[in-house]
């Protein structure tokens, strides 16, 4: 998931626990997960009931961040900041920065609003200059990446997450499709971020790591080393004692990565604060499999609305 969650944190910036005072002063948020729907938003792609398109309020991108901590801090192992145990919100530095794709269901939530479902965060490298940076570069050297690269136009992705009703094909594919029409409106070149296996023991995601080590190598020109005093790396000689049961252990926005044609870098970084081990995946536009531009379409039309 990268390093920890930066917004507000008190804690983070003098050292010293909030009081009991100062955490009674910060209100709870809801958890409704719903927004209103507005007929003048964009909607980048719809599928039955479902659709997708960018949040437009702060509403709807807090009840992303709200999303976010139930998956992240309520279904999985992060450990949230006394400040986010009170708001019940996923939220840092770097929201304020980003767009956030969201998918709606229309079908769960009252007349005139929809139940957000699913939510991935984009940060482009545009707005780079205003931000405190890449959210990866916590864990990967990606300033270097992108210095070798000069010219191309980087985009981020991460906090991807969805409701474990909705974790199917068509949720996922119309992330993609979001994904895919904003790449073509801001004329993005590489897509990366960080993808994150569930666990901390690399012993035990020993076959995962050394599956995607080995399926998906960089060369040199995309090559990027996790920071120095956070790199872990597999031993040397290490394989995969049962690929098709590694590969069903991967998450699938991962799997996804893959048949696109994503590159996964070798090192491995620990997140404790989310209980996960971080790979990071390179995908130059480029290189995205030629059958995947058709099934969306090349102007992403594929599930356009």
């Amino acid at each position: 998931m990268g390093f920890a969650a930066t917004l507000g944190s008190h804690a983070a910036r003098t050292g010293e626990p909030l009081s009991k005072r100062m955490l009674s002063l910060i209100p709870s948020a809801p958890r409704s997960l719903t927004a209103p729907l507005d007929p003048r938003a964009p909607v980048l792609g719809r599928l039955g009931g479902l659709e997708v398109r960018l949040a437009r309020t702060k509403a709807e991108i807090r009840a992303a961040q709200e999303l976010r901590y139930q998956v992240f801090y309520e279904e999985m192992s992060a450990k949230p900041s006394p400040l986010q145990k009170v708001t019940r919100r996923d939220a840092d530095g770097f929201d304020r920065f980003c767009d956030h794709l969201l998918v709606f269901d229309r079908a769960r939530a009252g007349e005139g609003t929809a139940q957000i479902v699913g939510t991935y965060r984009l940060l482009r490298q545009a707005t780079k200059g205003r931000s405190p940076g890449f959210y990866t570069a916590g864990e990967f050297e990606i300033d270097r990446l992108v210095a070798r690269h000069a010219g191309l136009r980087f985009l981020e992705l991460g906090r991807s997450c969805v409701l474990p009703d909705y974790r199917g094909k068509r949720t996922v594919e119309l992330l993609w499709q979001g994904i895919w029409a904003y790449v073509l409106e801001h004329r993005i070149d590489v897509l990366f971020g960080c993808a994150s296996l569930a666990g901390t023991d690399l012993t035990k995601l020993s076959d995962a790591l050394a599956l995607l080590r080995d399926s998906a190598p960089a060369p040199d020109e995309w090559r990027v080393r996790a920071v120095t005093g956070r790199r872990s790396t597999l031993p040397a000689g290490t394989v995969c004692a049962d690929p098709k049961r590694a590969l069903g252990t991967l998450p699938p926005l991962l799997k996804g990565y893959l048949r696109i044609g994503g590159y996964v870098g070798e090192d491995a970084v620990v997140d404790h604060q989310f209980g996960t081990t971080d790979v990071l995946v390179v995908l130059p536009v480029s290189r995205i499999n030629p059958r995947y531009v058709s099934h969306y379409g090349a102007d992403a039309s594929r599930f356009a609305a």
